[in-house]
């Protein structure tokens, strides 16, 4: 059992040894910016189009981590589409915590409260409050 560890270290470090004795034209890269960055209309888009087709928690919370992943603020309109689809899906607290997450996202208190006024229609409609609506 020690003879076989040892050669496969030494397997492994001449490996190590041969990539970096290699000539750079034979190395092996990948080059990951070759994909073609999406603007924010088609960010807007995907997302939307994403939570209408939700169908269990798993899924909606995915992709709420997933959209609020990015160094951008969603849209409203993906906000609209996410808390239609916690409701749909019967998971109010993931509706309650869209609101959480925005307000954290965002740069100014200001902001936070663009997002309210311009979601109070759909907070109404669907019977959504903010955790501080709820005295938490």
């Amino acid at each position: 059992m020690f003879g076989v560890r040892v050669a496969l270290k030494n397997a492994a470090a001449a490996r190590v040894i041969a990539a970096r004795s290699a000539p750079s034209a034979l190395v092996a890269r990948r080059f990951y910016s070759e994909q073609a960055e999406e603007t924010y209309e088609q960010f807007t888009n995907r997302y939307v189009k994403f939570f209408e087709n939700v169908d269990d928690q798993f899924e909606l919370q995915r992709g709420l981590n997933n959209c609020f992943a990015y160094d951008l603020v969603p849209d409203v309109a993906i906000c609209e589409a996410a808390l239609r689809a916690s409701r749909r899906i019967n998971d109010y607290a993931t509706g309650a915590r869209v609101f959480e997450a925005l307000k954290i996202k965002v740069d100014k208190k200001s902001q936070y409260e663009d997002y309210l006024k311009a979601l109070k229609p759909v907070k109404d409609e669907l019977g959504i409050q903010t955790k501080e609506e709820l005295g938490l």
